[in-house]
């Protein structure tokens, strides 16, 4: 049936020119914009970037021709929590780019040198409207995990869209363990570890020489430290209970840094901070109950409480199970709306809020002219779990209706062939 959606609804006309003009017509458009929905709309695409939207677009010829048939459609997707590109089997080392053990240096780790660009996972992930990401960088036994990058998943040995794109970290029980098991202590190792960055960036030639005193991190660990110091980059710290947050919060003030929360399961508790603060968080509403003493307060009503309360917050796949799965975005924001988060709130979770959270809004997360041409026509609600998209455009580029799952279907489906299966 999709295949049918997809070949009835592209139209080629028969005009000359306008080559690399792709018309979306008749669509419930979702801006993501002050602009709101627009119904029966058009956006026009000219080659990598949207050049118009509205209803009273003129439309060149020879331009291609796609009706929507009013159905939706909206930027691409953002899912800021993947191992896209440093994963392919979980149970296989070989297959897995994103942590470091025994290192000798942690927050200097950039994913970026690992990112395969023809991991199987992109075509998959980009065939439900995923088209923009955040692969992140995992750690085990340092406080500091590493680099993450923005990446699109368009077809394209560079997907890079933004490297050095955040610092991650984490800070709770089990990231206490490290410190000897106390949150006080790795609060006090945090603070001195930026207190040795900043005495590094202006005693560069003194640690040369050998005359500096002795830092708790490598020196390339504090050379990532200043990015964050710099205000260049947020920094993403894991965390749960509430109050971590606020101890995080205090940090964060006192060292004027860009703080991201991610999991944020009790978040809902220091909303009002949140807002105040303007610290942005990162949800999984599918993680609404108490598995740890970190979220003894978790609830189904988090992304509810934070967008009431102003908190500009994404929607990410956080769970260890969705490594594999980051295209499950849509279905984590339909359950929050399930749960009493406004619809358009939750389709700005998953598009404008992540591109802003990672400084990537200039191009994307918004139809309008002038953003590069990330746009995905569906079904239908892009947030029922059985939707998929019948077009999906990554920077102008028709995405092709093919990846390694949809092949191995094609390959075995048919029962009555005589040819043995490992013949196929």
């Amino acid at each position: 049936m999709r295949a049918l959606l997809f070949g009835a609804a592209v139209l080629v006309l028969s005009h000359p020119a306008a080559a690399d003009v792709t018309a979306i017509i008749n669509g419930t458009v979702h801006t993501m914009t002050d602009a709101g929905v627009l119904e029966n709309a058009i956006v026009l695409i000219d080659d990598d970037e949207i050049v118009a939207v509205g209803s009273a677009v003129e439309i060149p010829d020879g331009a291609t021709i796609i009706d929507a048939a009013g159905r939706p459609v909206t930027p691409g997707l953002m899912n800021v929590v993947t191992k896209i590109g440093l994963l392919e089997v979980g149970q296989v080392d070989a297959a897995e780019d994103y942590g470091l053990s025994g290192a000798p240096f942690t927050a200097a780790f950039n994913v970026a040198a690992g990112l395969n660009p023809d991991s199987v996972l992109i075509p998959i992930t980009r065939l439900d409207g995923i088209t923009r990401a955040v692969t992140v960088p995992s750690g085990w036994g340092a406080v500091f995990d590493g680099l993450g990058a923005v990446v699109h998943l368009g077809i394209d040995d560079d997907i890079v869209e933004e490297d050095e794109a955040a610092l991650y970290t984490s800070f709770g029980g089990r990231s206490a363990s490290v410190m000897g098991g106390a949150r006080g202590a790795l609060d006090v190792f945090l603070r001195q570890a930026f207190e040795d960055a900043l005495h590094f960036d202006k005693n560069r030639r003194d640690f040369e020489k050998n005359r500096t005193r002795e830092y708790v991190l490598h020196h390339l660990d504090l050379e990532a430290l200043l990015l964050v110091l710099s205000g260049e980059i947020p920094m993403v710290v894991d965390v749960n209970r509430a109050a971590d947050m606020r101890v995080l919060m205090d940090l964060a003030d006192d060292y004027d840094i860009r703080m991201i929360f991610t999991s944020a399961r009790e978040a809902w508790k220091v909303a009002e901070d949140l807002a105040d603060e303007e610290i942005t968080v990162i949800i999984d509403p599918s993680n609404n109950l108490p598995t740890t003493f970190d979220n003894i307060y978790a609830t189904k009503d988090n992304a509810r409480l934070l967008h009431e309360a102003g908190v500009k917050f994404a929607i990410a796949t956080i769970s260890f199970n969705d490594l594999n799965n980051p295209r499950n975005i849509t279905q984590l924001a339909g359950i929050a709306v399930a749960n009493g988060l406004p619809y358009d709130a939750a389709l700005k979770a998953i598009t404008r809020n992540p591109a802003e959270m990672f400084d990537v809004d200039d191009d994307y997360g918004t139809l309008a002219p002038g953003m590069d041409a990330d746009v995905v026509v569906w079904e239908g609600d892009p947030l029922e779990l059985v939707t998929l998209p019948t077009h999906v455009f990554i920077k102008g580029d028709l995405m092709p209706q093919d990846n390694r799952q949809l092949r191995l279907r094609d390959r075995y489906k048919n029962l009555s062939n005589p040819t043995p299966m490992q013949y196929r």
